[in-house]
């Protein structure tokens, strides 16, 4: 399967990063003042591409590299493999390109028309330019995106402070059947806000390479759980939708412009919840899957079968240890788990709120 536009710039990304070979020799070619022209990839459509130059194929490196690049023509590669080098790439001309510069203008043609990623390295600029599909991305040093991740790093702890605080305020309220869509809403709004401040700072550690294993750790540590929380929250309250249309409240959520993420109704009508002149007040309750996962040593499978059999989290924190027995796969002693689980979720839920 071909890989979408994002994720065919992610990985290019990670290709080229700090620490490995390529990067490597892309440094090397920056530092002689040459420029390059490099295809990331063949086939019979670049190979229709290339006249003249020579047929190597031989194992790359990043010396191999700056050696080649010396030479007027374009260089392949392909894998672990240089296959052309100093060959002129004829494209189709009737492809747009917004560059001026002959090796730009080649570089964006020969990437829209072979698929395949292209690095154009610009002898007087000194810039390296990758060209991925329609996308133009010009490689920046590390301590200018580090500089750029340790801001996002920052927002993103504030983020996920606030999503702490309004998660385990949820929480309470869902021990104590007090749920409101505003509450709901607003800790779906932070999942989703935190789900794209990390993804942002992902990107950097991708650019970042072997600079980024450091943050790479901090961004691990500070939204651990988080994805896994987004797709529980949305289980709990989709009116009426089951756990069918989960991707697609997902997907809606991730197509929001900032503006619209900041608008609590909008987020509500996508869960499907009831929001009458935009009013927030409506009581809703949840099924209970998210307080069930916290449950240690409960399996996913387990925690469908209950969700199913009680129907929400009010007639769960009822049950007795022999109604949960009454549930396929739930014996004695898992069923004192549960009921003690849930017990103590609820006094330290309700401590946290009012102590």
């Amino acid at each position: 399967m071909p890989l979408v536009p994002e994720d065919l710039l992610r990985s290019t990304l990670a290709a080229v990063a700090p620490g490995t070979e390529l990067r490597d020799g892309l440094e090397r070619i920056l530092r002689g003042r040459t420029g390059a022209l490099i295809v990331l990839g063949f086939d019979d459509v670049v190979g229709s591409m290339c006249s003249g130059g020579f047929v190597l194929d031989v194992e790359f490196s990043a010396t191999r590299l700056r050696e080649l690049a010396k030479m007027d023509g374009a260089v392949v590669v392909d894998g672990r493999r240089i296959v052309r080098a100093a060959v002129q790439l004829l494209p189709d001309p009737t492809i747009e390109t917004t560059e001026s510069g002959t090796r730009h203008r080649t570089a964006e043609r020969v990437a829209k028309q072979s698929g395949f990623p292209v690095v154009s390295v610009s002898q007087s600029m000194q810039i390296i330019a990758l060209y991925v599909g329609e996308t133009r991305h010009v490689l920046e040093s590390s301590d200018v995106i580090q500089s750029r991740a340790n801001q996002a790093l920052a927002t993103l702890e504030r983020y996920k402070a606030r999503l702490d605080e309004v998660s385990g305020t949820l929480s309470a309220l869902e021990i104590e059947d007090l749920v409101t869509v505003r509450d709901v809403a607003a800790v779906v709004q932070r999942l989703e806000m935190v789900r794209r401040i990390s993804e942002e700072i992902a990107g950097y550690v991708v650019e970042l390479g072997t600079d980024g294993r450091l943050m790479a750790l901090q961004l691990e540590e500070l939204v651990g759980g988080v994805a896994v929380d987004r797709q529980l929250v949305v289980k709990d309250y989709l009116d009426g939708q089951g756990a069918d249309r989960v991707a697609d409240v997902h997907a809606e959520l991730a197509s929001l412009s900032p503006g619209e993420l900041l608008e609590l109704p909008h987020i509500a009508r996508i869960l499907g919840l009831s929001v009458v002149d935009d009013a927030l007040d409506g009581a809703v309750g949840p099924r209970g899957y998210r307080l069930l996962s916290k449950v240690p040593r409960i399996p996913v499978g387990v925690i469908d079968r209950l969700v199913t059999h009680f129907g929400n989290l009010q007639r769960l924190l009822a049950a007795g240890i022999d109604e949960l027995m009454s549930v396929d796969g739930v014996g004695e002693q898992r069923a004192r788990t549960v009921r003690e689980g849930l017990s103590r979720l609820a006094e330290s839920s309700i401590l946290e709120r009012y102590v």
